[in-house]
């Protein structure tokens, strides 16, 4: 592993859990020890959680957050579904603001009937589809099942903004937004919109924004590429760069516990 990852993760637990129509399965990750512990409900982007075995990217992100006290649980919303990857598929039948929020939901649900997890303390993560994802699920009018205590926080790497800043979004919880300057598949510029405009009506959010960086810029050492054929991106053009930035990396590695942990 590069720029700022731990010790391998512990290999993860298969389990399945009620969703709102559907049975959802997922990896949950434990720290070692009994608990109870922290938790984290991490949702993938638009190309799953790996098409070989999981995504190196979540392993790593696994092992710095289990390494750190936290429980992780990978909803699979695609596979769930009978679903591949969805990065090339326009429309979807799979969203952010209605499927995917659900699963959130239901993973949050799931982890806190857990005897292993403090019910008072499951944030939520997510990366691009899944960025955006956990930004709408924490909106104030997005329907929330009760069950248990709200998402203590929110952590979302490089989300696609542009269709909640027009809605006038805000969060019930405190936000971290962490994107590329240089993303041009789901751009900073309407994340900071987003931000700005939430002030004074919203939980805090902060976004922090790194200079040069473009989509997955946390991957492990993906050299920067153009990517074609995209159902979205911010041209309209289908074509998108994504690939590491290492050292916008390490600072996510070292900035998202310290959040998660506040």
């Amino acid at each position: 592993m590069t720029a700022g990852a731990a010790v391998a993760a512990p290999e993860p637990e298969i389990v399945r859990f009620p969703g709102r129509d559907l049975t959802l399965s997922g990896l949950l990750f434990r720290p070692e020890g009994a608990g109870p512990f922290p938790a984290v409900v991490a949702l993938h982007g638009c190309a799953g959680l790996g098409r070989t075995g999981l995504d190196p990217r979540f392993r790593d992100w696994a092992s710095i957050l289990t390494g750190k006290g936290f429980a992780v649980l990978f909803p699979d919303s695609f596979g769930s579904r009978g679903l591949g990857p969805q990065c090339r598929v326009r429309p979807r039948t799979v969203t952010p603001e209605r499927e995917r929020s659900a699963d959130a939901d239901a993973a949050r649900r799931f982890l806190q009937t857990r005897g292993d997890v403090r019910p008072d303390r499951v944030s939520l993560l997510g990366w691009s589809n899944g960025g955006s994802t956990v930004l709408w699920a924490v909106r104030p009018q997005s329907r929330r099942d009760r069950g248990g205590p709200d998402f203590r926080s929110v952590v979302a790497l490089y989300p696609g903004c542009a269709r909640l800043v027009p809605r006038a979004w805000s969060s019930r919880v405190p936000v971290l937004i962490l994107i590329g300057g240089a993303d041009d598949w789901t751009p900073a510029a309407a994340c900071e919109q987003m931000v700005a405009g939430a002030r004074g009506r919203s939980a805090r959010a902060t976004i922090e924004v790194y200079p040069g960086a473009y989509h997955d810029f946390d991957a492990p050492d993906r050299p920067v590429k153009v990517r074609s054929g995209l159902a979205f991106s911010a041209d309209g053009s289908g074509r998108a760069h994504t690939g590491t930035n290492p050292a916008a990396r390490a600072d996510a590695f070292r900035r998202v516990p310290a959040f998660l942990a506040r």
